[in-house]
């Protein structure tokens, strides 16, 4: 089968295709035929050796597909077979190698999917799909100003709709260029304010009757944390969850001490067992495929394009998911 790995950290370019063997469902697993395979941001902090976590090299990045049931291990009900299924990788012991024509899982981390979800939205709700719904009921929107950075990536279009249908008393979203503040305002966002200007933070202010925002979700950090503190309520709660990209410094701090607002840490998989990841992921595909909640797909690229579909999301040119279809 074809896999893509890296053996040097890089540019998209250090991306190649590769054939490997096949693997074989051992028991307790099953082979699932890849039909849509998830790519995620810090995938591409990874291959660029800028995430918190140096990989071992060579790497097989990859960690949520779905697609097809094709074999099954030892120990596992045959009726299995051909099932349409999430493969959520990243809750299991081999937790890489999505970026593949095939690959194996414990048949108990499979997650079956409804029959009006595509492939590709089932991938899109996995990493993203679950950051969104936990930052939500870490720190519940409903009757809150709330901010969305990134608002028209892939956690943050879900982040959208989720927040605005828990009951947020407004929504405002930051996103970069006329289309995406356009695309976040049709997912239900009731202000769009454009990232790329300097005043972004008072604009958020003024567009919260001059609180600010009482809840910011943010993904992203680095040198928009700071100024996300410009637009945080006194009293507010700024969630942090872009780990490996945590810039604030103690003054920082000290300053949101002063006017009594939170900083809470947000790290997905300690909140996962394997109960709850199928129960999430279950709730995640009965609201998409029941329309209430919008999957938007950003990007598609053959296998053969990984490092295409990385250098779309590198540059935050991508509207919502990027995926590879093998």
């Amino acid at each position: 089968m074809k896999t893509i790995q890296f053996n040097r950290f890089g540019g998209p370019d250090v991306l190649e295709v590769v054939d490997v063997p096949t693997p074989v469902a051992a028991a307790g697993e099953v082979l699932v035929k890849v039909e849509a395979a998830g790519i995620n941001f810090f995938e591409v902090l990874m291959r660029a050796d800028r995430y918190a976590v140096t990989p071992a090299l060579p790497a097989f990045p990859g960690v949520e597909v779905a697609g097809t049931v094709e074999a099954v291990g030892e120990g596992v009900d045959p009726g299995l077979f051909g099932r349409r299924v999430a493969a959520p990788l990243f809750g299991s012991a081999r937790p890489f190698g999505g970026y593949a024509d095939h690959v194996t899982i414990d048949a108990g981390l499979i997650v079956p999917l409804p029959d009006a979800l595509s492939f590709e939205d089932a991938a899109a709700l996995m990493v993203q799909g679950l950051t969104a719904l936990h930052l939500t009921r870490q720190s519940p929107p409903a009757g809150r100003t709330v901010l969305v950075p990134a608002a028209a990536g892939g956690v943050g279009s879900l982040l959208v709709q989720l927040a605005k249908g828990q009951g947020a008393r407004r929504v405002v979203a930051l996103a970069g260029g006329a289309a995406k503040r356009d695309f976040v305002l049709a997912l239900g966002a009731d202000v769009a304010i454009d990232s790329s200007a300097a005043d972004w933070p008072a604009r958020i202010c003024e567009a919260s009757d001059g609180l600010g925002a009482e809840i910011v979700y943010d993904t992203v950090g680095g040198a928009l944390t700071q100024q996300v503190l410009d637009a945080l309520a006194p009293g507010g709660e700024l969630v942090f969850a872009a780990l490996g990209r945590f810039q604030l410094s103690a003054s920082d701090l000290e300053a949101m001490i002063g006017r009594n607002q939170a900083l809470r840490g947000f790290a997905l998989l300690p909140l996962l067992s394997a109960d709850s990841l199928g129960a999430s992921l279950g709730e995640l595909f009965e609201l998409a495929s029941s329309g209430r909640l919008k999957v938007a797909i950003g990007g598609r690229f053959p296998l053969h394009q990984a490092g295409e579909a990385h250098r779309l999301l590198e540059e935050r040119r991508a509207i919502g998911k990027v995926v590879l279809l093998p």
